[in-house]
């Protein structure tokens, strides 16, 4: 008896890989050319390039999202697909762990080794003495060498208020996932769209609370260690919010166009995935950033 071999479905040529990699790029100069224009309180052309570069990410995010869409409809998909799209996701996120570890490792290293050091600890009195005789080890951080002074971000208020905002939205999409596999597609609608509701929420308040350490706490990219470590987890933790929250619209626009049964809907798995694993990382930034 012969062996049944699966047919595997090879897309055509792409250029969205490429249209990302200018968008990243983009992203990736803008970021900069803001971020010293704003230290330097000058105008310029940093924002516009950011700005550009998040537009073509997102028509590269929904042209890629599109033929993507048209495929799995159009029945080119088979089961071995689908087990590498699980893979692949599986990586994604993995590699998305490791990003992060490097971040919260950055902060560890720092306010373990680096501050205690530096304040003349371990038989490094010298180092205290050479490079700053006035520093006392504590953290957060609220000096510079430079004379620059700000305070705390603390857990109370906004950073609280967006944790719960964040556990309420696993469990509205819990449920959302829960009624697609019972086929209860009114309450899928309805929990999706308040998960996404939730996110765009956290994200709202997110702004909000970096313009309160803008303005009233004097928090800032320039802050040294501690401003440095707030604004990088922070923010890559609110872009990926952002990506996730792009991700579940999606998935809802395709529900309400009656894509996906009880048994398949991987899309909507993966981007369920994803959302957990954003807030987890919260979950573990709300302790590290803000209560310890």
């Amino acid at each position: 008896m012969k062996a049944q071999y699966e047919k595997y479905y090879v897309p055509e040529q792409s250029q969205w890989p490429i249209v990302g990699a200018v968008a990243l790029f983009l992203i990736a100069i803008g970021s900069g050319l803001a971020v010293m224009q704003t230290a330097k309180q000058q105008g310029g052309v940093g924002f516009y390039i950011l700005l550009l570069g998040i537009a073509v990410l997102l028509y590269m995010l929904f042209g890629w999202f599109k033929n993507v869409i048209d495929e799995s409809q159009g029945g080119l998909y088979s089961a071995q697909m689908d087990r590498s799209f699980r893979q692949g996701m599986a990586w994604f996120i993995f590699s998305e762990v490791m990003f992060f570890m490097a971040f919260f490792g950055a902060l560890f290293y720092a306010r373990t080794f680096a501050v205690p050091w530096l304040g003349g600890e371990s038989n490094n009195a010298m180092t205290n003495e050479v490079l700053w005789p006035s520093f006392e080890a504590a953290w957060p951080l609220l000096s510079t060498p430079g004379g620059g002074e700000t305070r705390a971000m603390g857990w109370q208020g906004l950073p609280l208020i967006n944790t719960m905002i964040l556990l309420l939205s696993s469990i509205t999409l819990h449920f959302a996932h829960t009624a697609m596999e019972q086929g209860k597609r009114t309450q899928l609608k309805a929990m999706l769209a308040l998960t996404i509701l939730l996110g765009v929420i956290f994200l709202g308040l997110q702004g909000e609370e970096y313009v309160y350490a803008y303005q009233e706490l004097g928090l800032t990219l320039d802050s040294g260690i501690y401003g440095n470590t707030f604004f990088l987890l922070t923010g890559f933790h609110g872009m990926h919010v952002t990506l996730g929250t792009i991700l579940l619209l999606v998935v809802f626009l395709r529900i309400m166009k009656g894509h996906f049964s009880e048994e398949k809907h991987f899309a909507f798995q993966a981007a369920a995935w994803y959302w957990h694993f954003v807030d987890v990382v919260w979950l573990c930034l709300f302790v590290f950033v803000y209560v310890l």
